[in-house]
């Protein structure tokens, strides 16, 4: 065990900073230029389910300031795009059939919101990959897009599911750019992300 367990930490030494630049890259793209990570592993003096390492991430947004654990020093948004790039990053590694973001976009607009949306479908290439989302940038890269409403009926309320077709999802891109519909110029724009 002791054996195996330094073969495992000798591993994951080797990928820390393949990890930390893929981080980087990933985050650079989401908007987050100046973050430091670090990542390090100490001895556990028992056996774990997967060695003997015990991980701290430490963390910073802005350059020059202390790092300390994500957990404490990641805002809402930043910890989103954070848990998606490791996801990301996870994705290549590890063979999964699913994976739901559920607004992992919360926090994030504007071009951040598109490279979130960049990112989601290119995970797609490899597996299936469900979002739940109120932006339009995201929203609008997704190969099928079903709206979730509810809907009373005999007095109860129902939740309901519809994919929709290319013109109702221009309509609804539509809506959640403007909170109408016809606007017109909200109609374009929706279209033209679709595009």
């Amino acid at each position: 065990l002791v054996d195996l367990s330094q073969k495992i930490t000798v591993n994951r030494k080797k990928v820390i900073p393949v990890l930390k630049k893929k981080l980087n890259t990933i985050l650079n793209d989401m908007g987050m230029i100046n973050t430091i990570f670090k990542i390090e592993l100490q001895d556990s003096s028992i056996f774990l389910k997967n060695g003997k390492d015990k991980l701290s991430l430490n963390f910073t947004a802005n350059k020059g300031g202390p790092t300390g654990p994500l957990s404490k020093n990641a805002s809402g948004g930043e910890l989103s795009r954070i848990m998606l790039a490791l996801k990301s990053i996870l994705s290549n590694y590890k063979n999964l059939p699913t994976i739901i973001f559920d607004e992992i976009d919360t926090g994030v607009s504007g071009e951040i919101a598109n490279s979130i949306g960049r990112i989601m479908r290119g995970m797609g290439k490899n597996m299936q990959v469900i979002s739940i989302t109120h932006l339009p940038q995201v929203a609008a890269k997704a190969n099928n897009h079903f709206k979730v409403f509810k809907k009373v009926i005999n007095g109860d309320t129902l939740t309901k599911l519809k994919n929709l077709s290319f013109d109702e999802r221009v309509s609804e891109i539509a809506e959640m750019l403007s909170g109408e519909q016809s606007a017109e110029r909200a109609y374009d724009l929706a279209k033209e992300l679709l595009n």
